[in-house]
C-alpha cells in the first residue's frame, strides 16, 4: 500500500477530505518518528509495538571476495505484531 492510497482509506473511512487525511497521515508520522528519536516505546492497540533497538557492532564477510568488513553498531525500529493482527494474516 502506497501512502496515497493510505491516504484515500482513510479519507473514505473517516469522512475526512483527501487534504486533511494527508496532513493528518503525515502529522502520525512526524510524532511516530519524534518519539522514535526518542528512544520511546509506541503501542498501538490491535497494531503492535514498536521499539527502538541498537544493533551491536559486528564483522561479515563480503561473499564475493571473502573480504572482512566492519560493521558499525546502530539503532534499529523492532516491530511486534499483536495478537489482534496476528489472527487476520
Amino acid at each position: 500500500m502506497t501512502k496515497k492510497e493510505l491516504v484515500n482509506a482513510i479519507a473514505e473511512k473517516t469522512g475526512l477530505s483527501m487534504k486533511d487525511a494527508n496532513n493528518a497521515l503525515n502529522s502520525f508520522v512526524d510524532a511516530f518518528g519524534d518519539a522514535m528519536k526518542k528512544g520511546e516505546r509506541i503501542q498501538l492497540p490491535g497494531m503492535g509495538t514498536f521499539k527502538v533497538d541498537t544493533r551491536s557492532a559486528r564483522v561479515v564477510r563480503n561473499p564475493q571476495t571473502g573480504a572482512k568488513l566492519n560493521v558499525p553498531a546502530k539503532k534499529v525500529v523492532k516491530f511486534k505484531a499483536a495478537p489482534a493482527l496476528s489472527e487476520k494474516l
